[in-house]
């Protein structure tokens, strides 16, 4: 029994004997000087799992009496957590060595932290979700932090660790409530629990569960960490929390949502389609007047998990099949817009005011060309990959009898349009000034730039195929 138990849960037992084979031979070395190869054979091994897992995964296979479930859900959201960590791992490698932040550790939090969201992704029961949410967390909290000499760093790592803390709380109390009234923690005897006659106090813990939950994906009004944790963290950490932990994050939701409440989807539909609006249109809003470019992408990041929400809203195999399309589409371009991010820099010092990028297309028009189509893809401006991706959760909205919703998504996909042309228009249209960018960068953010925005391009014909893998994915999980 435990054998087959372990099969199962093979991936996550790689990575953690990796994690921790890796720290011990690190301390009783040389330490930071492996760090760079840590970062490329950490990365390697992302890559490898995530391919494995994509190619040989098949059905629906559970470890541990059901507290575990490997399936089509699972695996298409594991196989996204993996590439676009090891992306980020491999764009910051070279920016954290210059800044002298390239610790042995910084490699092997990412790889536990990943565990973590694997482990959330896959969660069968309620113990098992609270144990993948805080190995990620934990390891996030630290890396948020990393920059020890700078006090917006630490002010990050700790407003991260106390609010992080006060929402682990909010989704203990919720599972608490849950186990209390349905007898048991596992998703499969609280859907059964919840459709026979749903308790008032059955319904108390969805309403804390989703509030613990709405705060990992940074959904209004659980976001008020979002825009200084995003400013303070060095910006590759930025990056890797603007990408895997909102994949996890947002697949959690889905897992508790519909595998646990899929039977009172009357219930938590209204929680989360008002969770989506406000997020929608205060992270459009509130971004209008950031200047730093961090803490715009926190608003956007906000903003557009609104739009996720809006997807899993819904409640249907469409909803679901939409949210994961999303994300995928999403995390793809944070990557290329991070990486355009991480290249941004005057005399050699890393630079965040928007305003620096000031006739920035004649400095380097290549790179600005690759940035206009990021910025038109997250704007969702036809017949870049991101419109697809917000028609997708427009249209389950639409035919979940949500209509209200999708009106209000576009109205405010309208407003955030602002502050991604804002940026188009400095880099094409804005005046010049002696403090701009430097050229050049490295041929690793280039390559990592340039690729997101072909695919934003190139995907139209068919969305590599992502779309029929999402639906396989909803299949499982809506039954």
């Amino acid at each position: 029994m435990i054998q087959t138990d372990l099969s199962v849960i093979l991936p996550e037992i790689v990575l953690s004997l990796f994690a921790m084979g890796a720290l011990v031979g690190a301390v009783y070395t040389q330490k930071d000087r492996l760090a760079p190869a840590l970062v490329w054979l950490t990365a390697g091994l992302f890559v490898a799992l995530g391919l494995w897992i994509g190619t040989t995964g098949t059905g629906t296979r559970e470890a541990f009496g059901g507290m575990f479930v490997d399936d089509a859900f699972a695996r298409f959201s594991k196989v996204t957590i993996l590439l676009s960590a090891a992306a980020v791992l491999l764009m910051s490698e070279g920016y954290m060595a210059r800044r002298d932040l390239l610790r042995f550790e910084y490699p092997l939090l990412v790889t536990l932290s990943v565990v973590g969201m694997m482990m959330m992704v896959s969660a069968g029961d309620l113990m098992a979700l609270y144990m993948g949410l805080e190995l990620q967390s934990l390891a996030l909290y630290v890396v948020a932090s990393l920059r020890r000499d700078s006090v917006k760093s630490t002010e990050a790592g700790l407003k991260y660790f106390v609010l992080g803390a006060l929402s682990s709380g909010l989704l203990l109390y919720g599972a608490s409530l849950v186990y209390g009234f349905a007898g048991t923690t596992l998703f499969t005897g609280v859907i059964e629990a919840a459709s026979q006659d749903p308790s008032l106090g059955l319904l108390f813990g969805l309403v804390f569960l989703s509030a613990g939950l709405a705060f990992k994906v940074s959904a209004v009004p659980f976001h008020m960490w979002t825009p200084d944790v995003y400013e303070g963290a060095p910006t590759p950490i930025t990056a890797f929390f603007a990408t895997a932990p909102k994949v996890a994050a947002m697949g959690l939701f889905a897992r508790v949502m519909v595998g646990a409440f899929g039977s009172v989807t009357a219930d938590w539909q209204q929680i989360l389609a008002f969770l989506s609006v406000l997020s929608m249109f205060l992270g459009a809003v509130a971004a209008i007047g950031q200047t730093n470019i961090k803490r715009l992408m926190a608003y956007s990041s906000i903003a557009h998990m609104g739009y996720a929400l809006m997807g899993l809203a819904a409640g249907t195999e469409l909803g679901v099949q939409a949210m994961l399309i999303y994300m995928a589409i999403y995390v793809t371009m944070n990557v290329g817009t991070f990486a355009f991010i991480l290249s941004m820099q005057h005399d050699g010092q890393p630079v965040t005011d928007i305003a620096s990028l000031n006739m920035y297309s004649k400095v380097e028009p290549g790179r600005a060309l690759a940035m206009l189509v990021l910025l038109f893809s997250l704007a969702g401006v036809p017949p870049l990959v991101g419109f697809f991706g917000k028609l997708y959760v427009l249209r389950a909205a639409y035919e979940a009898g949500l209509a209200w919703l999708a009106v209000a998504g576009v109205v405010a996909s309208v407003i955030g349009a602002f502050y991604y042309l804002r940026i188009v228009y400095y880099m094409y249209f804005g005046e010049e000034t002696d403090r701009g960018l430097d050229k050049g960068g490295s041929a690793v953010l280039w390559a990592f730039l340039v690729v997101p925005a072909i695919l934003m391009v190139a995907g139209v014909v068919n969305l590599f195929g992502i779309e029929g893998a999402a639906a396989a994915a909803a299949a499982t999980l809506v039954q």
